[in-house]
């Protein structure tokens, strides 16, 4: 039985050796299948974030950037919506309009001084699966930046905003036409929180452009300045 199995192995023992030097290459293909690390990986994430940030600014920061893209324009509040054809009935239409439009610059005002916050945000980003993230959907990174960082930039961003709104006018215009909802019975004196809901509208315009700017980065990342950025989209 031993000389048998002696013989068995002589005889097969060419075959295994060509299977195992055949998986070689499979084996090490598999070892390095990404050209670039994750720190590679991360800092192209943080880089096309960044690029994100200076396009979401430079367009939605912009004189009329929300006043004249019907997808960001700002509406009333919610409080005051139920307010809105009413007090338009009675003469105050020019109120309506003057409030959105004011609201509408205080969030470009907001948007245009917040630059450094948002940069500083994604350098400041924890990224634990950069390889994960890179893989992910068009808007994986804009979505985890969000996560991570939203709630941190909701606090201090809000006080951009408190600044803005009353540079353009709209904190005295809103509480102007507050009051007047409120004393024909249509809301509460205290109904809704303008800067909370500017800074809320404002960021979700910011991230929605971010994510647009990432999406166009993952479909043409050759055309793009950065170096790093094409080496790490461009091997996905």
């Amino acid at each position: 039985m031993d000389r048998w199995h002696a013989a068995a192995g002589r005889r097969y023992a060419p075959a295994l050796w060509l299977m195992v030097l055949s998986a070689l290459p499979l084996i090490v293909l598999g070892a390095s299948r990404d050209p670039f690390t994750s720190k590679d990986a991360s800092g192209a994430l943080r880089t096309a974030l960044v690029q994100g940030v200076d396009e979401a600014v430079n367009r939605l920061g912009s004189p009329d950037g929300f006043l004249q893209n019907p997808q960001y324009t700002i509406p009333l509040p919610p409080a005051l919506v139920k307010a809105d054809r009413p007090l338009r009935l009675i003469g105050m239409s020019g109120d309506v309009e003057k409030l959105k439009t004011a609201m509408n610059h205080a969030a470009e005002m907001a948007v245009a001084n917040a630059r450094p916050l948002f940069k500083r945000a994604v350098l400041q980003m924890p990224i634990k699966d950069a390889k994960g993230l890179l893989r992910g959907g068009d808007t994986a990174a804009t979505s985890y930046f969000r996560k991570a960082m939203g709630l941190e930039l909701a606090r201090n961003f809000k006080h951009i905003v408190a600044r803005a709104t009353v540079r353009a006018n709209a904190r005295q215009l809103y509480d102007e036409y507050a009051a007047k909802a409120a004393q024909v019975g249509f809301i509460s004196s205290e109904d809704g929180s303008l800067n909370d809901y500017l800074t809320a509208s404002a960021m979700a315009a910011v991230f929605e452009e971010i994510g647009t700017q990432e999406t166009a980065i993952r479909k043409d990342p050759a055309s793009q300045k950065s170096a790093l950025i094409r080496k790490v989209f461009g091997a996905l």
